[in-house]
């Protein structure tokens, strides 16, 4: 196992350990109940690992249903964890007041079952609205004006879907959705930066004709994610040639007069011996400026060498965070977290919150996106 994997997991792991004893001061519970409880807790840290072996064996029922709860409860444990972290420190400011006051710490400090219950509450309310906000799927316009766009070809619209992770939680009620808001937009061109499956592909073969019904003029284009190859490459491109999308490893198609799309592999691939094509500085090396140059890559990332070759760079990945506080996190890792970015020579980076979900089947002050980009003279 990764090295990150091992941490995420032993932090999770540690979140169900606060959460225990955290209940356990709460209700003061015997040994029998106690012991019921962490068989259960020890269920969901195990839980991912679980669906992704169910799913190999192709038992797609039971994988789905645990998806649901474990995925559920790691979107209420990490919420819960968050706000019962604030209810610590109210505690610990309540008592060093009643300290200073020589006051008794009961008048300014909740109790061991309000700590626990008001935190394990909200959380509950806010993954509800959570749940519902995944689902609310809209829109996102915005009109970038360049040179680069002809002015015999006009207004070129292109809308952008990421992350959309089409798996055991994202499924054809979802993806019907997408292809609505997609097919109101009227685009003359749409793309996905990466991630557009997710896990194991047996069973979701049947949903790329969803999004294969959308046919802009100027055709669909993708990039792979680092789920493209954690699904396996070969089924994860099939699926999304399928889905009607020409995938660019480390290629570029031109688009005479109107636009030069350049498109590279996510760097899981070369970690994993199966990265494509050029690299990206080579990439853009060999376009003429003559039109629009657009650059699709899964990771918000700007490569050194890549500067001044490219007008715009779409890209995913981060989510927008998904659930916050998490995007606070996210934002070390990845600075340019979600929405435009100006860079230097005029050129503009665009990171997408995402379409759908990943892990916790919510999202909270991150809603998900279909990004309608105008590009006009």
């Amino acid at each position: 196992m990764p090295l990150f994997l091992l941490v995420i997991f032993g932090l999770y792991s540690a979140m169900h350990v606060y959460a225990f004893l955290k209940m356990r001061s709460a209700f003061a519970f015997g040994t029998a109940p106690g012991i019921l409880i962490g068989l259960f807790m020890a269920l969901m840290v195990c839980s991912p690992i679980i669906v992704r072996l169910l799913e190999r064996q192709g038992i797609d029922l039971p994988a789905r249903i645990l998806s649901y709860i474990g995925y559920g409860w790691m979107g209420v444990l990490f919420l819960f964890f968050s706000l019962s972290i604030i209810m610590d420190l109210i505690r610990v400011a309540g008592y060093a007041a009643s300290l200073a006051l020589h006051r008794d710490p009961a008048i300014f400090m909740p109790g061991a079952k309000a700590a626990f219950l008001i935190p394990l509450i909200l959380a509950l309310g806010i993954s509800v609205a959570g749940f519902f906000s995944a689902l609310d799927i809209r829109p996102v316009r915005m009109t970038l004006r360049s040179p680069g766009i002809s002015g015999e070809a006009g207004r070129l619209r292109i809308v952008q879907i990421s992350d959309v992770h089409v798996g055991l939680t994202v499924r054809s009620d979802r993806l019907k959705k997408i292809a609505e808001v997609i097919r109101k937009a009227e685009p003359d061109l749409i793309v996905s930066t990466g991630d557009l499956v997710d896990g194991q592909m047996n069973s979701i073969s049947g949903l790329a004709e969803i999004l294969h019904e959308l046919q802009p003029r100027y055709g669909k284009y993708a990039v792979t994610g680092n789920h493209e190859f954690y699904a396996g490459l070969s089924h994860a491109l099939d699926f999304t040639s399928r889905a009607g999308f020409t995938v660019l490893r480390g290629e570029r198609v031109d688009i005479p007069g109107v636009i030069s799309i350049a498109g590279v592999d996510d760097p899981t691939g070369r970690q994993m011996g199966l990265h494509g094509g050029k690299t990206e500085t080579e990439l853009l090396s060999g376009i003429t400026h003559d039109t629009f140059v657009l650059l699709l890559k899964h990771r918000p990332t700007l490569e050194d060498g890549s500067t001044g070759l490219f007008d715009l760079q779409l890209s995913g990945h981060t989510h927008g965070g998904q659930i916050f506080p998490f995007g606070l996190l996210v934002k070390i890792f990845f600075p340019y977290t979600a929405g435009l970015y100006s860079l230097a020579d005029g050129a503009s980076l665009y990171v997408s919150r995402g379409t759908g979900t990943w892990g916790p089947p919510i999202r909270v002050l991150s809603p998900p996106e279909v990004t309608v980009i105008d590009l006009v003279p």
